[in-house]
Protein backbone atom coordinates (compact mmCIF):
# COMPACT_ATOMS: atom_id res chain seq x y z
CA UNK A 1 0.00 0.00 0.00
CA UNK A 2 1.31 3.49 -0.97
CA UNK A 3 1.48 5.76 1.69
CA UNK A 4 1.87 9.62 1.78
CA UNK A 5 5.05 9.62 3.62
CA UNK A 6 6.60 7.58 0.91
CA UNK A 7 9.60 8.64 -0.72
CA UNK A 8 9.74 8.39 -4.50
CA UNK A 9 12.40 5.77 -4.39
CA UNK A 10 10.21 3.69 -2.24
CA UNK A 11 6.56 4.92 -4.38
CA UNK A 12 8.31 3.10 -7.29
CA UNK A 13 9.48 0.10 -5.48
CA UNK A 14 6.14 -0.61 -4.01
CA UNK A 15 4.41 0.38 -7.40
CA UNK A 16 6.83 -2.00 -8.86
CA UNK A 17 6.17 -5.25 -6.49
CA UNK A 18 2.07 -4.49 -7.33
CA UNK A 19 2.78 -4.15 -11.01
CA UNK A 20 4.56 -7.97 -10.85
CA UNK A 21 1.67 -9.06 -8.65
CA UNK A 22 -0.37 -8.02 -11.78
CA UNK A 23 1.14 -9.18 -13.88
CA UNK A 24 1.88 -12.93 -12.48
CA UNK A 25 -2.33 -12.77 -11.96
CA UNK A 26 -2.81 -11.85 -15.47
CA UNK A 27 -0.45 -14.96 -16.37
CA UNK A 28 -1.95 -17.59 -14.62
CA UNK A 29 -5.43 -16.08 -15.94
CA UNK A 30 -4.06 -16.51 -19.42
CA UNK A 31 -2.48 -19.69 -18.81
CA UNK A 32 -5.96 -20.92 -16.76
CA UNK A 33 -7.98 -19.29 -19.78
CA UNK A 34 -5.63 -21.32 -22.63
CA UNK A 35 -6.06 -24.82 -20.76
CA UNK A 36 -9.58 -24.31 -20.77
CA UNK A 37 -9.60 -23.28 -24.24
CA UNK A 38 -7.44 -26.41 -25.15
CA UNK A 39 -9.76 -28.90 -23.36
CA UNK A 40 -12.52 -27.35 -24.89
CA UNK A 41 -10.63 -27.85 -28.38
CA UNK A 42 -10.23 -31.29 -27.80
CA UNK A 43 -13.71 -31.71 -26.36
CA UNK A 44 -14.82 -30.63 -29.76
CA UNK A 45 -12.25 -32.85 -31.61
CA UNK A 46 -12.71 -35.73 -29.61
CA UNK A 47 -16.35 -35.32 -30.25
CA UNK A 48 -15.51 -34.94 -33.94
CA UNK A 49 -14.01 -37.74 -33.73
CA UNK A 50 -16.97 -39.99 -31.96
CA UNK A 51 -19.60 -39.28 -34.55
CA UNK A 52 -16.94 -40.09 -37.11
CA UNK A 53 -16.25 -43.58 -35.40
CA UNK A 54 -19.97 -43.82 -34.96
CA UNK A 55 -20.86 -43.38 -38.28
CA UNK A 56 -18.20 -46.04 -39.32
CA UNK A 57 -19.37 -48.14 -36.85
CA UNK A 58 -23.17 -47.38 -38.28
CA UNK A 59 -22.01 -48.11 -41.70
CA UNK A 60 -20.19 -51.57 -40.52
CA UNK A 61 -23.64 -52.68 -38.68
CA UNK A 62 -25.85 -51.78 -41.71
CA UNK A 63 -23.10 -54.01 -43.78
CA UNK A 64 -23.24 -56.68 -41.32
CA UNK A 65 -27.14 -56.61 -41.25
CA UNK A 66 -27.39 -56.76 -44.88
CA UNK A 67 -24.63 -59.56 -44.86
CA UNK A 68 -26.45 -61.29 -42.51
CA UNK A 69 -29.90 -60.74 -44.64
CA UNK A 70 -27.40 -62.70 -47.49
CA UNK A 71 -26.62 -65.35 -45.79
CA UNK A 72 -30.13 -66.01 -44.43
CA UNK A 73 -31.11 -66.54 -48.25
CA UNK A 74 -28.36 -68.16 -48.84
CA UNK A 75 -29.06 -70.75 -46.16
CA UNK A 76 -32.57 -70.84 -47.09
CA UNK A 77 -31.72 -71.54 -50.69
CA UNK A 78 -29.53 -74.38 -49.82
CA UNK A 79 -32.15 -75.77 -47.25
CA UNK A 80 -34.61 -75.74 -49.82
CA UNK A 81 -31.95 -77.16 -52.34
CA UNK A 82 -31.29 -79.79 -50.05
CA UNK A 83 -35.21 -80.69 -49.68
CA UNK A 84 -35.47 -80.78 -52.86
CA UNK A 85 -32.56 -83.56 -53.66
CA UNK A 86 -34.37 -85.26 -50.63
CA UNK A 87 -37.80 -85.08 -52.39
CA UNK A 88 -36.70 -86.12 -56.01
CA UNK A 89 -34.04 -88.95 -54.77
CA UNK A 90 -37.43 -89.75 -52.70
CA UNK A 91 -39.38 -90.18 -55.61
CA UNK A 92 -37.09 -91.23 -58.48
CA UNK A 93 -35.84 -94.46 -55.90
CA UNK A 94 -39.25 -95.68 -56.22
CA UNK A 95 -39.41 -95.20 -60.15
CA UNK A 96 -36.02 -96.77 -60.38
CA UNK A 97 -35.82 -99.79 -58.12
CA UNK A 98 -39.04 -100.87 -59.42
CA UNK A 99 -37.67 -102.12 -62.76
CA UNK A 100 -34.42 -103.28 -61.20
CA UNK A 101 -36.33 -105.22 -58.24
CA UNK A 102 -38.35 -106.87 -61.36
CA UNK A 103 -35.64 -107.37 -63.38
CA UNK A 104 -33.81 -108.98 -60.38
CA UNK A 105 -37.06 -111.60 -59.74
CA UNK A 106 -36.70 -112.41 -63.52
CA UNK A 107 -33.29 -113.29 -63.06
CA UNK A 108 -33.88 -115.51 -60.05
CA UNK A 109 -36.59 -116.68 -61.60
CA UNK A 110 -34.20 -117.54 -64.96
CA UNK A 111 -31.26 -119.09 -62.88
CA UNK A 112 -33.76 -121.84 -61.96
CA UNK A 113 -34.36 -123.00 -65.46
CA UNK A 114 -32.08 -125.22 -67.58
CA UNK A 115 -29.85 -123.26 -69.07
CA UNK A 116 -26.73 -124.09 -71.29
CA UNK A 117 -22.97 -122.80 -70.66
CA UNK A 118 -23.63 -119.73 -72.49
CA UNK A 119 -26.85 -118.97 -71.10
CA UNK A 120 -25.47 -119.10 -67.67
CA UNK A 121 -22.50 -116.87 -68.43
CA UNK A 122 -25.02 -114.18 -69.40
CA UNK A 123 -27.33 -115.06 -66.40
CA UNK A 124 -24.48 -114.42 -64.14
CA UNK A 125 -23.02 -111.10 -65.94
CA UNK A 126 -26.72 -109.97 -65.98
CA UNK A 127 -26.85 -110.72 -62.23
CA UNK A 128 -23.80 -109.20 -61.46
CA UNK A 129 -24.46 -105.76 -63.48
CA UNK A 130 -27.96 -105.39 -61.45
CA UNK A 131 -25.98 -105.93 -58.51
CA UNK A 132 -24.04 -103.12 -59.05
CA UNK A 133 -26.42 -100.80 -60.13
CA UNK A 134 -28.16 -101.41 -56.96
CA UNK A 135 -25.66 -101.33 -54.73
CA UNK A 136 -24.90 -98.07 -56.22
CA UNK A 137 -28.42 -96.62 -55.92
CA UNK A 138 -28.34 -97.91 -52.33
CA UNK A 139 -25.10 -95.86 -51.60
CA UNK A 140 -26.41 -92.64 -53.34
CA UNK A 141 -29.34 -93.04 -50.87
CA UNK A 142 -27.90 -93.98 -47.54
CA UNK A 143 -25.74 -91.13 -47.57
CA UNK A 144 -28.56 -88.66 -48.84
CA UNK A 145 -30.31 -90.29 -45.95
CA UNK A 146 -27.23 -89.73 -43.52
CA UNK A 147 -26.66 -86.26 -44.29
CA UNK A 148 -30.31 -85.61 -43.74
CA UNK A 149 -30.93 -83.58 -40.20
CA UNK A 150 -34.40 -85.40 -39.97
CA UNK A 151 -32.96 -88.48 -39.82
CA UNK A 152 -34.66 -91.00 -37.50
CA UNK A 153 -32.46 -94.44 -36.17
CA UNK A 154 -34.62 -97.57 -34.69
CA UNK A 155 -32.03 -98.46 -31.41
CA UNK A 156 -33.22 -102.23 -30.67
CA UNK A 157 -31.00 -105.23 -29.44
CA UNK A 158 -29.86 -106.77 -32.34
CA UNK A 159 -28.30 -110.45 -32.08
CA UNK A 160 -25.08 -110.62 -33.98
CA UNK A 161 -24.93 -114.13 -34.69
CA UNK A 162 -28.39 -113.38 -36.79
CA UNK A 163 -26.57 -110.81 -38.53
CA UNK A 164 -23.31 -113.00 -39.45
CA UNK A 165 -25.92 -115.73 -40.35
CA UNK A 166 -27.72 -113.39 -43.12
CA UNK A 167 -24.13 -112.18 -44.10
CA UNK A 168 -22.85 -115.39 -45.06
CA UNK A 169 -25.63 -115.97 -46.94
CA UNK A 170 -25.37 -112.92 -49.36
CA UNK A 171 -21.44 -112.73 -49.79
CA UNK A 172 -20.98 -116.38 -49.98
CA UNK A 173 -21.47 -116.65 -53.57
CA UNK A 174 -18.73 -113.40 -53.79
CA UNK A 175 -16.21 -115.19 -52.00
CA UNK A 176 -16.78 -118.35 -53.93
CA UNK A 177 -16.37 -116.62 -56.93
CA UNK A 178 -13.06 -115.19 -55.78
CA UNK A 179 -11.74 -118.24 -54.70
CA UNK A 180 -11.83 -116.51 -51.00
CA UNK A 181 -12.58 -118.35 -47.44
CA UNK A 182 -15.31 -116.45 -45.99
CA UNK A 183 -16.10 -117.23 -42.43
CA UNK A 184 -18.07 -115.96 -39.82
CA UNK A 185 -16.76 -116.67 -35.84
CA UNK A 186 -20.42 -117.84 -33.82
CA UNK A 187 -20.98 -115.09 -30.76
CA UNK A 188 -23.79 -114.80 -28.55
CA UNK A 189 -23.47 -110.90 -28.10
CA UNK A 190 -26.21 -108.87 -28.35
CA UNK A 191 -25.81 -105.23 -29.47
CA UNK A 192 -27.79 -101.96 -29.50
CA UNK A 193 -27.80 -100.44 -32.87
CA UNK A 194 -30.52 -99.26 -35.91
CA UNK A 195 -30.54 -102.94 -37.33
CA UNK A 196 -31.03 -101.88 -40.50
CA UNK A 197 -28.15 -98.93 -40.93
CA UNK A 198 -25.95 -101.48 -38.63
CA UNK A 199 -26.25 -104.24 -41.34
CA UNK A 200 -25.54 -101.75 -43.93
CA UNK A 201 -22.10 -101.04 -42.10
CA UNK A 202 -21.33 -104.43 -42.22
CA UNK A 203 -22.38 -105.37 -45.65
CA UNK A 204 -20.53 -102.42 -47.00
CA UNK A 205 -17.03 -103.61 -44.83
CA UNK A 206 -17.75 -107.05 -46.17
CA UNK A 207 -17.78 -106.24 -49.50
CA UNK A 208 -14.75 -103.78 -49.17
CA UNK A 209 -12.46 -106.58 -47.82
CA UNK A 210 -13.82 -109.11 -50.25
CA UNK A 211 -13.27 -106.85 -53.09
CA UNK A 212 -9.45 -105.84 -52.32
CA UNK A 213 -8.54 -109.36 -51.40
CA UNK A 214 -7.32 -111.26 -54.04
CA UNK A 215 -5.66 -114.01 -51.88
CA UNK A 216 -6.88 -115.79 -48.81
CA UNK A 217 -10.22 -114.75 -47.02
CA UNK A 218 -12.28 -112.86 -44.88
CA UNK A 219 -12.97 -113.34 -40.91
CA UNK A 220 -15.92 -111.74 -39.27
CA UNK A 221 -15.93 -111.76 -35.74
CA UNK A 222 -17.16 -110.43 -32.33
CA UNK A 223 -14.85 -108.92 -29.20
CA UNK A 224 -15.86 -107.83 -25.97
CA UNK A 225 -14.41 -105.16 -24.47
CA UNK A 226 -15.45 -103.80 -21.18
CA UNK A 227 -19.20 -101.91 -22.16
CA UNK A 228 -18.67 -102.31 -25.96
CA UNK A 229 -18.50 -105.29 -28.35
CA UNK A 230 -16.14 -105.03 -31.24
CA UNK A 231 -17.37 -106.06 -34.32
CA UNK A 232 -14.30 -106.93 -36.69
CA UNK A 233 -13.83 -107.31 -40.00
CA UNK A 234 -10.70 -108.90 -40.67
CA UNK A 235 -9.05 -109.51 -44.41
CA UNK A 236 -5.68 -110.84 -46.15
CA UNK A 237 -5.87 -108.44 -48.68
CA UNK A 238 -3.47 -105.47 -50.17
CA UNK A 239 -3.48 -103.60 -47.05
CA UNK A 240 -3.67 -99.66 -46.74
CA UNK A 241 -1.10 -97.10 -46.68
CA UNK A 242 -0.94 -94.98 -43.82
CA UNK A 243 -1.15 -91.46 -45.73
CA UNK A 244 -4.23 -92.87 -47.64
CA UNK A 245 -6.31 -94.10 -43.79
CA UNK A 246 -8.29 -90.80 -43.80
CA UNK A 247 -8.60 -90.28 -47.47
CA UNK A 248 -10.49 -93.67 -47.39
CA UNK A 249 -13.02 -92.39 -46.33
CA UNK A 250 -14.37 -89.59 -48.44
CA UNK A 251 -16.76 -90.02 -51.52
CA UNK A 252 -15.33 -91.84 -54.77
CA UNK A 253 -11.93 -92.78 -53.10
CA UNK A 254 -10.26 -96.05 -53.93
CA UNK A 255 -7.36 -97.74 -53.43
CA UNK A 256 -4.89 -97.71 -56.92
CA UNK A 257 -6.16 -98.53 -59.81
CA UNK A 258 -6.90 -102.50 -59.77
CA UNK A 259 -9.28 -103.35 -62.57
CA UNK A 260 -10.27 -106.24 -60.72
CA UNK A 261 -11.55 -103.98 -57.75
CA UNK A 262 -15.21 -103.13 -58.50
CA UNK A 263 -17.24 -100.34 -56.91
CA UNK A 264 -17.36 -96.18 -56.74
CA UNK A 265 -15.77 -95.60 -53.10
CA UNK A 266 -18.75 -94.86 -51.46
CA UNK A 267 -19.04 -97.82 -49.13
CA UNK A 268 -16.39 -96.42 -46.27
CA UNK A 269 -18.19 -93.54 -46.65
CA UNK A 270 -21.37 -94.52 -45.88
CA UNK A 271 -19.64 -96.21 -42.91
CA UNK A 272 -17.90 -93.53 -41.60
CA UNK A 273 -21.65 -91.34 -41.97
CA UNK A 274 -23.48 -94.29 -40.27
CA UNK A 275 -20.91 -94.98 -37.82
CA UNK A 276 -21.15 -90.59 -36.44
CA UNK A 277 -24.71 -90.73 -36.72
CA UNK A 278 -25.27 -94.07 -34.24
CA UNK A 279 -21.89 -92.94 -31.99
CA UNK A 280 -20.56 -95.92 -32.95
CA UNK A 281 -16.59 -95.91 -32.50
CA UNK A 282 -14.33 -97.19 -35.42
CA UNK A 283 -10.80 -98.54 -35.85
CA UNK A 284 -9.09 -99.34 -38.47
CA UNK A 285 -5.33 -101.66 -38.05
CA UNK A 286 -3.97 -101.99 -41.62
CA UNK A 287 -0.49 -104.01 -42.93
CA UNK A 288 0.78 -103.70 -46.49
CA UNK A 289 0.39 -106.44 -48.34
CA UNK A 290 -0.84 -108.61 -44.68
CA UNK A 291 -3.99 -107.36 -44.58
CA UNK A 292 -6.48 -105.25 -42.82
CA UNK A 293 -8.62 -104.90 -40.22
CA UNK A 294 -11.85 -102.85 -39.31
CA UNK A 295 -13.26 -102.80 -36.09
CA UNK A 296 -16.75 -100.98 -35.06
CA UNK A 297 -17.41 -100.41 -31.57
CA UNK A 298 -21.25 -101.60 -30.13
CA UNK A 299 -22.84 -101.03 -26.52
CA UNK A 300 -23.07 -104.40 -25.54
CA UNK A 301 -27.04 -105.19 -24.41
CA UNK A 302 -27.38 -106.54 -20.68
CA UNK A 303 -28.54 -109.94 -19.92
CA UNK A 304 -31.62 -108.79 -18.56
CA UNK A 305 -32.84 -107.34 -22.21
CA UNK A 306 -31.47 -110.15 -24.16
CA UNK A 307 -34.37 -112.23 -25.56
CA UNK A 308 -35.16 -114.97 -23.54
CA UNK A 309 -34.21 -118.75 -24.32
CA UNK A 310 -38.54 -119.65 -24.58
CA UNK A 311 -38.98 -117.48 -27.10
CA UNK A 312 -39.24 -119.53 -30.79
CA UNK A 313 -36.55 -120.04 -33.16
CA UNK A 314 -36.81 -119.38 -36.92
CA UNK A 315 -39.35 -121.57 -38.54
CA UNK A 316 -38.09 -123.94 -40.76
CA UNK A 317 -41.84 -124.88 -42.33
CA UNK A 318 -42.12 -125.51 -45.82
CA UNK A 319 -43.92 -122.66 -47.75
CA UNK A 320 -45.34 -125.44 -50.59
CA UNK A 321 -49.26 -124.59 -50.58
CA UNK A 322 -49.36 -121.63 -48.80
CA UNK A 323 -51.20 -118.71 -49.94
CA UNK A 324 -50.07 -114.96 -50.60
CA UNK A 325 -52.08 -111.99 -51.49
CA UNK A 326 -49.64 -109.75 -53.31
CA UNK A 327 -50.84 -106.46 -53.94
CA UNK A 328 -48.79 -104.56 -56.81
CA UNK A 329 -49.79 -102.26 -59.17
CA UNK A 330 -46.53 -102.65 -61.70
CA UNK A 331 -46.87 -105.45 -64.21
CA UNK A 332 -43.29 -106.41 -64.08
CA UNK A 333 -43.12 -106.62 -60.70
CA UNK A 334 -46.72 -108.74 -60.51
CA UNK A 335 -45.33 -111.28 -62.99
CA UNK A 336 -41.73 -111.34 -60.73
CA UNK A 337 -43.87 -112.22 -58.02
CA UNK A 338 -45.96 -114.85 -59.55
CA UNK A 339 -42.29 -116.60 -60.80
CA UNK A 340 -40.98 -116.64 -57.55
CA UNK A 341 -43.62 -116.96 -55.55
CA UNK A 342 -45.17 -120.30 -57.45
CA UNK A 343 -42.34 -121.46 -58.98
CA UNK A 344 -39.29 -121.24 -56.20
CA UNK A 345 -41.30 -121.32 -53.14
CA UNK A 346 -44.53 -124.10 -54.28
CA UNK A 347 -46.87 -121.25 -53.32
CA UNK A 348 -50.12 -119.98 -54.62
CA UNK A 349 -49.88 -116.54 -55.77
CA UNK A 350 -52.91 -114.31 -56.13
CA UNK A 351 -51.79 -111.10 -57.52
CA UNK A 352 -53.92 -108.00 -57.66
CA UNK A 353 -53.14 -104.25 -58.31
CA UNK A 354 -54.91 -102.12 -55.16
CA UNK A 355 -56.79 -102.29 -52.53
CA UNK A 356 -60.49 -103.27 -53.77
CA UNK A 357 -59.20 -105.79 -56.39
CA UNK A 358 -56.86 -107.38 -53.28
CA UNK A 359 -60.11 -107.72 -51.41
CA UNK A 360 -62.96 -108.89 -53.95
CA UNK A 361 -60.18 -111.79 -54.57
CA UNK A 362 -59.74 -112.72 -51.27
CA UNK A 363 -63.52 -113.09 -50.70
CA UNK A 364 -64.56 -115.52 -47.74
CA UNK A 365 -60.99 -117.16 -47.57
CA UNK A 366 -58.17 -115.07 -45.95
CA UNK A 367 -54.43 -115.73 -47.65
CA UNK A 368 -51.68 -116.95 -45.41
CA UNK A 369 -49.64 -113.78 -46.02
CA UNK A 370 -50.14 -110.58 -47.60
CA UNK A 371 -47.00 -108.64 -49.89
CA UNK A 372 -48.19 -105.18 -50.66
CA UNK A 373 -46.30 -102.12 -52.05
CA UNK A 374 -46.17 -99.04 -50.75
CA UNK A 375 -47.34 -97.20 -53.48
CA UNK A 376 -50.47 -98.00 -55.03
CA UNK A 377 -52.31 -95.85 -57.90
CA UNK A 378 -54.56 -93.00 -57.75
CA UNK A 379 -53.25 -92.66 -53.45
CA UNK A 380 -53.50 -95.95 -52.87
CA UNK A 381 -51.07 -97.04 -50.46
CA UNK A 382 -49.99 -100.61 -49.11
CA UNK A 383 -51.11 -99.07 -45.56
CA UNK A 384 -54.45 -98.66 -46.77
CA UNK A 385 -54.77 -102.35 -48.76
CA UNK A 386 -53.48 -104.44 -45.77
CA UNK A 387 -55.93 -102.93 -43.46
CA UNK A 388 -58.84 -103.22 -45.08
CA UNK A 389 -57.99 -107.11 -45.58
CA UNK A 390 -57.50 -107.38 -42.08
CA UNK A 391 -60.82 -105.59 -41.38
CA UNK A 392 -62.43 -107.79 -44.18
CA UNK A 393 -60.89 -110.80 -42.82
CA UNK A 394 -61.62 -110.34 -39.04
CA UNK A 395 -57.76 -111.10 -37.80
CA UNK A 396 -54.13 -109.81 -38.44
CA UNK A 397 -53.09 -111.22 -41.31
CA UNK A 398 -49.43 -111.66 -41.11
CA UNK A 399 -48.08 -108.94 -43.86
CA UNK A 400 -45.11 -107.35 -45.67
CA UNK A 401 -44.96 -104.28 -46.51
CA UNK A 402 -42.23 -103.45 -49.92
CA UNK A 403 -41.43 -100.25 -50.70
CA UNK A 404 -38.28 -98.13 -52.57
CA UNK A 405 -39.08 -95.43 -49.93
CA UNK A 406 -36.33 -95.24 -47.14
CA UNK A 407 -39.26 -93.03 -45.37
CA UNK A 408 -39.29 -92.63 -41.01
CA UNK A 409 -42.90 -92.90 -41.08
CA UNK A 410 -43.31 -95.90 -43.05
CA UNK A 411 -41.06 -97.55 -40.64
CA UNK A 412 -43.23 -96.48 -37.76
CA UNK A 413 -46.75 -97.08 -39.57
CA UNK A 414 -45.65 -100.61 -39.92
CA UNK A 415 -44.28 -101.11 -36.55
CA UNK A 416 -47.55 -99.95 -35.39
CA UNK A 417 -49.34 -102.04 -37.56
CA UNK A 418 -46.70 -105.10 -36.50
CA UNK A 419 -46.17 -105.32 -40.28
CA UNK A 420 -42.72 -106.63 -41.25
CA UNK A 421 -40.79 -104.28 -43.58
CA UNK A 422 -38.85 -105.23 -47.01
CA UNK A 423 -36.61 -102.69 -49.10
CA UNK A 424 -36.66 -103.28 -52.78
CA UNK A 425 -35.04 -104.02 -54.60
CA UNK A 426 -36.55 -107.43 -53.50
CA UNK A 427 -33.95 -110.11 -53.08
CA UNK A 428 -35.69 -113.47 -53.83
CA UNK A 429 -33.33 -115.41 -51.09
CA UNK A 430 -34.82 -112.57 -48.43
CA UNK A 431 -38.17 -112.99 -49.25
CA UNK A 432 -37.91 -116.78 -48.65
CA UNK A 433 -36.08 -116.31 -45.51
CA UNK A 434 -38.96 -113.71 -44.40
CA UNK A 435 -41.86 -115.40 -45.80
CA UNK A 436 -40.31 -118.97 -43.66
CA UNK A 437 -40.11 -116.86 -40.39
CA UNK A 438 -43.68 -115.20 -40.60
CA UNK A 439 -45.60 -118.41 -41.62
CA UNK A 440 -43.53 -120.63 -38.89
Amino acid sequence: MLRDDDGPERRIEKLARINQVLIDRIDRLEESRGSAWSMFQAAVALEQEVMVRTRDLERALADLSQRNRELAVARASAEEANRSKTRFLRAASHDLLQPLSAARLFLAALADTPLNEHQRELSDRLSGAFESVEQLMHAVLDISRLDSQRIEFHRQPVPLDELFRKLAIEYAPLAEAKALRLSFVPTDAVVESDPVFLRRIAQNLVSNAIKYTHRGGVVVGARRRGPLCWLCVYDTGVGIPAVDRNRIFDEFQRLGNDARTPGMGLGLSIVRRACAKLDHPIRLDSEAMRGTVFCVGLPLVQQADRPGPDQPARSTLPLRGRVALVVENDHGMQRGYEMILRDRLGMVARVTGGTAEALAAMGDEPPDVILADYNLENGDTGVQAITALRQSAGQAIPAVMITAHRDPQIARSCAAMHVHLMEKPVRPTELAEMLGGILG
